[in-house]
Parts: C-alpha cells; structure tokens; sequence
C-alpha cells in the first residue's frame, strides 16, 4: 500500500515537473516569436517619422546608422540604453532626433520622437506608439490631428517652465477636452527632453 501511494505521489510530481516545463517554455516561444515583430514595428514607425522630426533637407548623413548610445536618465524615460540619431551637415551636428517616453498617458505609456537643433529649439515632434482612447487620444498622432505640431520651433529660451502646460493649467497648449491626460504626458515629456538636450549638449553635439 505504501508503494502504491509513494507511486502516485511520484506520479502527481513528475506531471506537475512536466506541465511546469511545458507552460515555461510556451512562455519563452510566445515571448521571441512577438518580441520580434514589436521591435520591428517599433523600429519601422521610427524611420517613418525620423524626417519629419528633421526634414532630409537640413542634413546629408545617414541619419538612421548616425547614432550615439545614451544611457538610462528619468528625463527622457528610457529605462535602458537607446540610441540618439544626429543630424549632420558638412560634418557636423546640427540637430539630434530623441527619443522620449511619458510614462503618465492616459492608458500607458507614450513614446516620442523630438527633434532638436543646437540653438535648442524643437524642430518636430512624432508620437510613434501609445494606447491612448480611438476617437479621443489619439489626436496625438500625425495621421489624426494637426495638434503635435504646436511644439514646432519651441524653444526653454522663449517659454517659461509655467507655459509648458496646457491652457487649463494655465500654459500655452491647446489640448482636446476629455483628453487632458494625454495632452499632460507628451507636453511634460517635450519639455523634459529639452532639458536632457541641454544637460548633454556637449557629448550629443559633438562631431
């Protein structure tokens, strides 16, 4: 009798080991087989909205394999290390394309891309992916609405820290009503990314 239940005992164990095993390793396939796709989704809006950011007029390098690594820093969100594209012309770098993430959008996060020339100065700005409502939040996006370019040309030089806010909070942005959560998170993150571009003039800027 001891037999017989130390059989089934093991019986029960070995199944549980093996049903662990199978689950783990459904897991890591679903894991490689979607991450793949996403980075290259990611990837692909990227070099949709790169010469938006900074019109191909204004540099003549290859702005996609002209890049420098920077590591992780709470004004630009990244949590590991990402890669800063540089514009040049004649050899040298007129503006950088960085890519930013407000972690305060409405449904989640909301990455960015945000140029900016060596005066400091915004010269575009492309939401490349968020969660935000269909209909409502997504007025972030390009295809949707004129609304991202309100940061074009803006500069910490020429608006107060105060102005970088939408108007109900007494700043300078428009913002769609019901949607203030998502016009919050890409103004805040706009504005920390100046910041970072100061802070690190001297490495982003370098030839």
């Amino acid at each position: 009798m001891f037999k017989d239940h130390f059989k089934k005992v093991s019986i029960t164990a070995t199944a549980m080991i093996i049903f662990s095993l199978l689950a783990s390793t459904a897991l890591s396939i679903s894991y490689f087989v979607t991450k793949t796709p996403i980075e290259e989704s990611d990837a692909k809006a990227k070099r949709t909205f790169l010469n938006q950011v900074i019109p191909s007029n204004l540099y003549d390098n290859n702005l996609v394999k002209d890049t420098i690594s920077v590591e992780p820093s709470p004004l630009i969100g990244n949590k590991k290390n990402i890669d800063v594209y540089r514009a040049k012309k004649n050899n040298q770098v007129i503006a950088v394309i960085i890519e930013t993430i407000a972690p305060d959008g409405y449904s989640g996060e909301i990455k960015t891309l945000v140029g900016i020339d060596r005066e400091d100065k915004i010269l575009g700005v492309r939401v490349i992916i968020h969660k935000e409502t269909p209909g409502l939040g997504d007025y972030i996006e390009i295809e949707k609405s004129q609304w991202i370019k309100n940061f074009d040309l803006k500069s910490l030089g020429k608006m107060t820290e105060k102005e970088w806010a939408v108007k109900k909070d007494g700043g300078s942005f428009d913002y769609v009503s019901g949607a203030t959560i998502t016009s919050r998170a890409v103004i805040k993150s706009t504005y920390k990314s100046l910041l970072y571009v100061k802070e690190n003039k001297k490495r982003l800027f370098s030839s």
